[in-house]
């Protein structure tokens, strides 16, 4: 630092009552002692007031620890919820769910332009509310689209398993009786597994679904179906189910389809009693055609959002209603996200 910026920096301290300038008669800085060697009178700068306002410089650095991780943490919101917006805006298009969906990207792309290159959390948690309404808006429709195709049967017996499993009671037997029972009883309601989508689940939504298992990967992330596999694999053990289950699922579902299902058992591991006993379950109604992937990762992505869902009922954007124009020529997910936060 050079001198002079020094001379400056210390001229705004004591014009901000920091320190206290106390020049000697001939302006060097010294100290006179007594004979017995205690400073009588010192000559510089004087940091009395720095250690009067101790207390109060310690609160106004706490204060603004605080504004910055309440800032970061609303960035990450501001992140996520644009990252679900983007995905969900992706599977209708892909799945064909009725929709203006041009409109729905135009609605995104307005909010989103207004943030600039460096924002306020009070900014931030406004535009915050406003994408939170526009994916409530997106989630219904799609949900509605799911209820149409009659997916919510199997979507209940996914979440019947569940609540009819016993959390108590995980070392039971993975041939356990009453969850193989609960799988049979209603075989014969699962008939409309196929009007389900024949394209197969994306990985992105699949890790969206099942975050649990992506951070079983051994590179720490799951990059491609490959890695989710070995990753199925590792929580396979984990999870105590025998290989023969587990090869049983793979050979009659096919890799991928067995590692979703596997992903999706341990993301609720915690609320299923058997997980070897329901893997097979699921295998025996796969080998009849009577089991899909899709709704059992649709029901984790409504409970994700559900958990999320702050409770405020979303009075619209006025942008789902229309027809649906797939003629319109919508970006990728990537150009939605290029504009910085």
């Amino acid at each position: 630092m050079s001198p002079a910026t020094l001379r400056r920096h210390l001229a705004n301290l004591v014009e901000c009552g920091l320190i206290i300038r106390r020049d000697s008669p001939n302006g060097k800085r010294y100290a006179r002692k007594s004979r017995a060697g205690e400073i009588e009178q010192a000559y510089g700068f004087d940091l009395t007031p720095l250690v009067a306002r101790a207390a109060e410089f310690k609160q106004l650095a706490e204060a603004t620890r605080e504004a910055r991780r309440a800032l970061r943490v609303a960035r990450e919101s501001l992140t996520i919820c644009r990252r679900d917006i983007v995905k969900m805006i992706e599977t209708g298009i892909d799945e064909g769910v009725p929709g203006n969906w041009g409109r729905v990207h135009l609605a995104y792309q307005g909010i989103v332009s207004r943030l600039p290159r460096t924002a306020s959390r009070e900014l931030l948690q406004a535009i915050m509310s406003e994408l939170d309404e526009l994916r409530t808006e997106i989630r219904d429709t799609l949900e509605t689209f799911i209820n149409s195709q009659n997916l919510n049967a199997n979507e209940s017996q996914f979440d019947r398993h569940i609540q009819n499993s016993n959390p108590e009671s995980y070392f039971e037997s993975e041939y356990s009786s009453k969850d193989i029972k609960e799988a049979g009883s209603t075989l014969e309601h699962d008939n409309n597994v196929h009007s389900l989508p024949d394209r197969k689940l994306p990985l992105g939504i699949v890790l969206e679904a099942c975050p649990n298992l992506a951070l079983l990967a051994r590179s720490g992330r799951v990059s491609n179906w490959h890695d989710l596999i070995a990753a199925a694999e590792l929580a396979r053990s984990m999870l105590g189910i025998s290989p023969s289950a587990w090869q049983e699922a793979v050979l009659v579902m096919g890799s991928r389809d067995a590692a979703v299902t596997l992903g999706a058992i341990y993301q609720r591991q915690e609320q299923i009693s058997s997980t070897g006993g329901y893997l097979r379950s699921l295998s025996a109604r796969a080998r009849q055609a009577k089991f899909s992937t899709w709704p059992m990762v649709m029901a984790l992505l409504r409970a994700k959002l559900d958990a999320t869902k702050t409770g405020r009922e979303g009075e619209g954007v006025g942008v789902l209603a229309d027809r649906p124009t797939r003629s319109l020529a919508i970006p990728h997910c990537s150009d939605f996200l290029t504009k910085k936060i």
